[in-house]
């Protein structure tokens, strides 16, 4: 095993080479014919680049794999998991950590990111992100786990803040806090989810503007975008509305910090045409000229955490 040291070094400084990639969107199945059709003429599909969800395309080595294959070569990728559960009290799945290391040898992505929570124990996925007491304690553990994942995949991991919807009460640091002492001792990047910390701040009750000044901005590397649905005593990360004018708001507070960083518009449920999708993921350009759009958060009390997709458009 390589010394930690080294390793957190080698991770800061690969953090610190990233550069800003632009404005891209998630990579949906529901989208292949239209891309792969433009791939094909050669034409724009407006975007800079794409972030996948590795889980998507581990173990698949059909259609998924020759759009990647294709889209690789004339668009930079970014790989984004949910299943690397490095806050849980299970040993790390190496397994899986073998196969995400295979299929960045295959996409050559720009980076890895996955989520600052846990996801199973016992060996068993819940599939949802699920929030870790924030102490000393599950600090430190964290800390050991990026620098073996670090090691492990020879390049630096990159972490997002999740939506959350409760809190341990022996908690002693704020999630700002914790990040800023994770990317310190590991070298590791952040993933600035902008819409989770208003669903979190809405939740919990802080101020989402002094969450973001808190954080350690250069260690931020890339900001996700998208729309929440509002239940009426909560906020749910749904992924399945347009951006509202809060979160559009904290959009560009963060890119202001940071100094301007890679923008990704995720969307997966209730998913429209690509071309909507460019129309929406298009008004971050706007709000960085200082124009927030006017959209209100969606109300909708029947919303999931992980709702159903459900198709609205010709996607042709």
């Amino acid at each position: 095993m390589t010394n930690p040291t080294r390793t957190q070094q080698l991770a800061a400084s690969a953090i610190e080479k990233l550069t800003d990639l632009g404005f891209g969107v998630g990579l949906r199945s529901q989208h292949y014919p239209f891309i792969m059709s433009h791939l094909e003429r050669g034409t724009s599909l407006g975007v800079d680049w794409f972030e996948i969800i590795s889980e998507n395309y581990i173990d698949n080595h059909g259609y998924g794999r020759h759009v990647l294959a294709q889209l690789k070569e004339q668009y930079p990728l970014v790989m984004h998991g949910v299943s690397m559960n490095i806050g849980s009290s299970d040993p790390l799945n190496f397994e899986y950590l073998g196969k995400l290391k295979e299929l960045s040898e295959f996409v050559k992505p720009q980076l890895i990111s996955d989520h600052l929570c846990w996801t199973g124990l016992a060996g068993l996925n819940s599939h949802d992100l699920l929030p870790m007491p924030l102490t000393g304690e599950s600090l430190q553990h964290v800390i050991n786990r990026v620098d073996q994942v670090q090691d492990f995949l020879e390049r630096p991991l990159v972490l997002e803040n999740p939506s959350t919807y409760l809190e341990f009460q022996h908690s002693t640091l704020t999630e700002s806090e914790f990040f800023s002492e994770l990317v310190t001792a590991t070298g590791c990047g952040m993933l600035l989810d902008v819409n989770n910390v208003f669903v979190s701040s809405f939740n919990h009750g802080f101020d989402a503007e002094a969450f973001i000044r808190q954080l350690p901005h250069e260690h931020i590397v890339q900001i996700h975008l998208a729309g929440p649905s509002d239940c009426g005593d909560c906020l749910i990360d749904t992924h399945d509305q347009p951006v509202p004018a809060k979160v559009w708001q904290l959009y560009q507070l963060a890119q202001h910090l940071t100094g301007g960083v890679s923008t990704l518009l995720e969307w997966d449920a209730n998913i429209p045409s690509f071309p909507e999708l460019v129309d929406e993921l298009n008004k971050a350009k706007l709000v960085l000229t200082g124009h927030i759009p006017k959209q209100d958060t969606v109300t909708n009390t029947n919303a999931l955490s992980t709702p159903i997709v459900k198709e609205r458009a010709e996607l042709t």
